[in-house]
């Protein structure tokens, strides 16, 4: 993978580490292997920040933010307010984007334009 990216073993080892610190991707090594092996986490590959639970929480805090404002004067509220309309907008609508997503996907999967992960050695 160095050699790939025109980077050090020590620069993308690190990358690895921080990627499966956030849960991106995993590592393996079969038992006769002295190199890992490292692909995307299968879990990773849905989409990030489609819970809209998050975004509802986001809202919530926002609206706190604004309680803390209800004497300030509208252009100091502006932000704030615009931060809850979005964040109530997504929580919304990424349930619904992320079944059209998950559709999508599959269609892709079937026609053959999505082909399965492979591992790439480290």
């Amino acid at each position: 993978m160095s050699q790939a990216l025109l980077a050090s073993r020590s620069a993308v080892t690190g990358a690895v580490r921080l990627l499966e610190s956030y849960g991106m991707v995993r590592r393996t090594r079969a038992a006769d292997e002295r190199m890992d092996r490292v692909s995307l986490d299968p879990a990773s590959q849905q989409p990030q920040n489609f819970d809209s639970d998050v975004h509802k929480e986001h809202a919530a805090l926002f609206r706190e933010g604004l309680a803390l404002l209800a004497g300030a004067p509208p252009e100091c509220r502006a932000l704030l307010e615009e931060m809850v309309a979005l964040a109530e907008f997504l929580a919304e609508r990424l349930p619904t984007l992320l079944q059209e997503w998950n559709a999508h996907r599959d269609e892709l999967r079937a026609s053959g334009k999505l082909s399965a992960s492979s591992e790439l050695p480290l």
